[in-house]
């Protein structure tokens, strides 16, 4: 499926922005279900349930996103209508209560893959599903591929993976997102981070330092000074190039789909990977769609055309 920009909707920053602010997103009856994690704490999942015989497909969000956000509604109508059912993997602190533990999540957390999609692989099953596709988007993505490329076969849970609008190169994609306009999607970042971790402070004092903390001004400062240090990297440098999936998809065993555009300011096209794939990762990158955009249609657009690319890679994957 070849992506078709519409001309009314020129460049990477509006093809992003356009679709995740003023597009209608449909509307989803998710049921949310809890679940205690290994240490202790909690995540919440929201579920769309379908018909038994059929697929399910776990979705794992971007920074700061949830069941709500624009692609996660989208693919969810989408394999609703299809009998599908599904499940929305909400990272820790992002379904609208904080998590109780000194950490978050971060853009190379395979081991919380790990756990979530081993719990959630025969749960799909006991009900019913016929395969288990895994997807991720933005974070969510690049985190996905880490498991895929760090367990190999042992991620043969999974029939097929899609990530879309993963940071494939964390340090590029920081490097862009600290310059220009692109400094409007950092600050709206941190703008939704600060605050929690102002509350993970009150939950933990001293866990970092706040003014450090409340002071800095883009990614690269901030993932210094909270995400390295509390999820085991030294330094912001050391976590960009640890969590980055460009360095495992040479490992993945799994038929897997990674979509990238090349016009997305998050990570742009200089960055993207064209080789070291392993024969099981198609990689597709699209000169137009912005970062998990992909609006399709006359004024004033529609968001079906992700969802149905990647069903259409997931039923035809192998």
């Amino acid at each position: 499926m070849i992506y078709p920009a519409p001309r009314w909707l020129p460049g990477g920053h509006l093809q992003t922005i356009y679709p995740a602010k003023f597009i209608a997103k449909p509307a989803v009856a998710y049921r949310r279900e809890r679940w205690d994690t290994p240490d202790n704490d909690f995540i919440d999942l929201d579920f769309v349930d379908g018909k038994a015989g059929l697929p399910f497909i776990v979705m794992f969000h971007g920074l700061e996103g949830s069941s709500n956000s624009h692609y996660a509604r989208a693919l969810m109508t989408h394999i609703a209508a299809l009998g599908w059912s599904g499940a929305v993997v909400h990272f820790r602190g992002c379904s609208g209560e904080l998590n109780r533990a000194p950490r978050f999540y971060h853009s190379g957390d395979a081991r919380e893959i790990e756990w979530i999609l081993r719990k959630l692989a025969p749960y799909a099953r006991e009900r019913g599903a016929n395969k288990f596709y895994a997807s991720g988007v933005s974070l969510g993505g690049n985190a996905l591929l880490r498991w895929l490329g760090e367990s190999q076969h042992q991620a043969d849970i999974v029939d097929a993976a899609c990530a879309i609008s993963a940071p494939l190169d964390l340090a590029g994609g920081g490097a862009a997102l600290s310059r220009g306009f692109n400094m409007l999607y950092t600050r709206i970042f941190l703008e939704t981070l600060k605050p929690k971790c102002l509350d993970k402070l009150k939950q933990f004092p001293g866990l970092y330092d706040r003014d450090t903390m409340m002071n800095a001004r883009d990614l690269y400062a901030f993932d210094n000074v909270v995400t390295a240090p509390l999820h085991g990297y030294l330094n912001t440098d050391d976590y960009w190039k640890r969590a980055s999936a460009k360095y495992v998809l040479n490992d993945i065993t799994v038929p897997t789909l990674v979509l990238n555009a090349q016009n997305d300011p998050f990570l742009p096209r200089e960055y993207l990977p064209t080789t070291a794939t392993s024969a099981k990762v198609k990689l597709e990158q699209p000169a137009h769609g912005g970062h998990v955009g992909f609006t399709v249609g006359p004024f004033s657009g529609k968001l079906n055309w992700l969802p149905q690319r990647m069903v259409n890679f997931l039923e035809n994957a192998n």
